[in-house]
């Protein structure tokens, strides 16, 4: 079963994130309090657990949140879902995968440390179609498509 394992927020663009245990996401806006959030594309970023794990086998001294992403998950290979998944976070979450990955800041600390980065491939964002409350350890399970 897929589960949130983190829960991290910046409130300036441009500084590192820091974990907390319970996040507001706002519909159509994204994370309270959260610097990327606003009506755009890119409400919410998610990273699976098993990325971050990727880049410590490289020799890169990461956790959760370094990779700026709001919303770190286990149990769910998040890059290969399609644009358009909905995904249900806890009991009051519906967010909708709008992109996969993105073009990373010129000077990534990462990509100094170990010559590389995953958000560019692996990282995936999402809009809020429903908000609420969302906590370390709450559940995440992918909407089964009505075209399926």
């Amino acid at each position: 079963m897929a589960k949130v394992i983190a829960i991290s927020i910046s409130e300036k663009k441009g500084q590192k994130k820091h974990n907390i245990p319970e996040a507001k996401l706002i519909t159509d806006f994204g994370m309270e309090g959260d610097a990327h959030a606003g009506k755009w594309h890119r409400q919410i970023s998610l990273l699976g657990i098993q990325s971050i794990d990727l880049m410590r086998a490289k020799g890169a001294d990461v956790n959760p949140g370094d990779f700026a992403e709001n919303i770190t998950i286990e149990g769910i290979v998040l890059y290969e879902l399609p644009v358009g998944t909905r995904l249900f976070v806890g009991d009051e979450v519906l967010l909708e995968v709008t992109q996969i990955g993105k073009e990373c800041h010129s000077g990534c600390e990462i990509q100094k440390q170990v010559g590389s980065c995953i958000m560019p491939t692996q990282g995936i964002f999402a809009k809020v179609l429903s908000g609420g409350m969302i906590h370390v350890g709450d559940t995440v399970v992918v909407e089964e498509s009505a075209s399926e």
